[in-house]
């Protein structure tokens, strides 16, 4: 059970939020500074469900699996596509055939499975066995939709000799090499996943720059620093220069606030609602009181928040809807202010969407050449006379599905709407309802958010082309010639001219409108003044190899 001073029991009341505020501030001046060990530590409020790469489908996996395990080839802080296991690697001219050469100098961490408990060289075959464990049906890995229809079928993987493998696809697809970053395609050692076998996930084991060494449910997951992990700085040190890793899993953002606040977490990811007006201001900068006491980091995130619209006509859901009517659509996405809801409601953190889906942050984001809608009643009114609905007469109420944490957001929505004639009725329900229900095609308008699984544009557009299920197309959105830039991108070798197809396509499929933009999101971080090299990323991950504590 997880341990909880009585204290703080009294201050997780609804008012409780700015006691714990005010008691962060006197610990402050008491806690500056308090190091003894040269470990980072962090909280994890959903908890860890398992630490085995073929299941690191969510946030909290996802960064623990990045510390003790590695991929073929990894993004760095401007997204680009680098080495990691693999040190090079050629294309075919065809674009089917990658053949990757890797590097000699990486050995699996010590573990009993191994002859000694010594951890072993790792080769081709472990990539192979990796890649295949992903696919195989016996695994039911929640990954296996990265090689679906997309690798060869016969002999996807291959391994020439130690150092060479191979990759085979059955059609040209350039963000495969994104998609061998993903964390799904971590390098694991058979020897281990075959002694524990269900359990590997509480026995992880991999070439990455920390590994395990215990963890207690509900209490604190610890890493320690891998003595041969291959990677070196500039000057020849090994990384990483951490110690070790602390990961605690308290339930409750204000708890974890006051616990990063004593000194006792190096950082906290994201700002609760309950008291993110008590830290920011409504530009989305610190308060006075909180200056030189902590520091805030704010950087671009690839993730959209949107409104989800049902556009399958051969649904009775969508039949008897005025949301088939694209007038409508477009309607909704001008009957609202983006940046008066971002200033007032989200503190500033992140970008109105008023471009369009494929997010700030991506080297094909360009305001310039996609267009998508700002806040103009006037445009509304006029879409909506053209639609039939003079200031709305005669249009129904549309029902809007959303989640308990974007309820304010919804309402706030449902207002302004309101004002023009729309009139919304905010309904919510839980998060796996409305998955559910979307999955289904059951929800005519919902509340939705696309965080990217690789660094390309080509993950945001595969959510309308109509080929594919739901998910990811929960819109169930059919347009022949969004579907043709589309697959024209995939196969394009040359950068600025598949951008340019991106592009194309996101206009084409933002006026149709099958969504309505929000905001393209903002990774923010609160962090100790004694944090260093703790660089931020547009995928959010938890990069460490580089940090440095202050007196370490």
């Amino acid at each position: 059970m997880q341990r909880r001073n009585p204290l703080i029991n009294q201050l997780l009341s609804p008012m409780g939020c700015l006691w714990v505020l005010g008691l962060a501030m006197m610990c402050l001046s008491c806690n500056a500074h308090r190091r003894k060990k040269n470990i980072f530590r962090y909280n994890e409020q959903y908890g860890i469900a398992t630490l085995d790469p073929a299941f690191a489908k969510n946030q909290s996996i996802i960064w623990e699996v990045h510390q003790i395990y590695n991929t073929l080839v990894q993004i760095d802080d401007s997204l680009h596509l680098v080495h990691s296991l693999a040190k090079s690697w050629t294309i075919s001219d065809n674009g089917l055939v990658y053949t990757f050469h890797l590097r000699s100098d990486v050995y699996f961490q010590d573990n009993d499975a191994f002859p000694g408990g010594k951890g072993r060289k790792m080769t081709a075959r472990d990539v192979v066995y990796s890649l295949g464990r992903i696919i195989d049906k016996n695994t039911a890995s929640s990954g296996a939709w990265i090689f679906n229809n997309r690798v060869d079928t016969s002999h996807p993987f291959t391994a020439i000799d130690d150092s060479t493998f191979q990759l085979k696809l059955l059609a040209p697809f350039h963000p495969i090499l994104g998609i061998l970053s993903m964390q799904y395609c971590s390098i694991v050692p058979h020897e281990v996943v075959e002694k524990y076998g269900r359990d590997f996930g509480r026995h992880p084991c991999g070439t990455g720059p920390f590994e395990f060494v215990a963890w207690e449910e509900g209490q604190a997951l610890i890493l320690r620093k891998n003595p041969r992990y291959f990677e070196r700085d500039e000057k020849g040190n090994r990384l990483p220069y951490l110690d070790g890793i602390k990961v605690t899993f308290l339930e409750n953002k204000a708890t974890e606030f006051l616990e990063f606040q004593q000194g006792d977490l190096d950082f906290m990811n994201d700002i609760d609602g309950s008291f993110k007006d008590e830290v920011l201001t409504k530009q989305g900068q610190l308060r006075p009181q909180w200056k030189g006491k902590i520091v805030l980091v704010k950087h671009p995130y690839l993730n959209i928040e949107y409104l989800g619209i049902l556009c399958d006509t051969t649904l009775d859901l969508v039949k008897h809807s005025p949301l088939r009517d694209i007038r409508v659509r477009q309607a909704i996405n001008y009957g609202f202010d983006r940046k008066k809801m971002m200033l007032y409601i989200r503190n500033s953190i992140g970008t109105p969407a008023v471009n369009g889906f494929i997010p700030k942050g991506l080297p094909s984001f360009d305001s310039s050449k996609v267009t998508g809608y700002h806040y103009d009643p006037a445009k509304a009114l006029e879409l909506l006379k053209e639609a039939g609905y003079p200031n709305g007469h005669g249009l129904p109420v549309i029902k809007l599905l959303t989640i308990p944490i974007y309820g304010e957001i919804a309402s706030y929505i449902a207002s302004e709407l309101q004002q023009v004639g729309i009139k919304i009725q905010v309904e919510t329900v839980q998060k796996s309802l409305l998955l559910e229900e979307t999955a289904k095609s059951e929800a005519l308008f919902f509340r939705g958010s696309w965080i990217a699984d690789y660094p390309d544009a080509e993950n945001y557009l595969s959510v309308f082309y109509s080929k594919n299920p739901a998910p990811p197309n929960y819109t169930r959105y059919k347009n022949p010639r969004f579907d043709a830039l589309y697959e024209k991108a995939l196969g394009e070798k040359n950068d600025s001219v598949r951008y340019d197809t991106y592009r194309k396509a996101d206009q084409l499929m933002i006026r149709d409108a099958p969504v309505v933009p929000l905001w393209y999101d903002m990774v923010i971080r609160l962090q100790q003044p004694y944090v260093r090299n703790f660089i931020p990323n547009s995928l959010n991950l938890l990069e460490l190899r580089r940090v440095r504590l202050d007196g370490h």
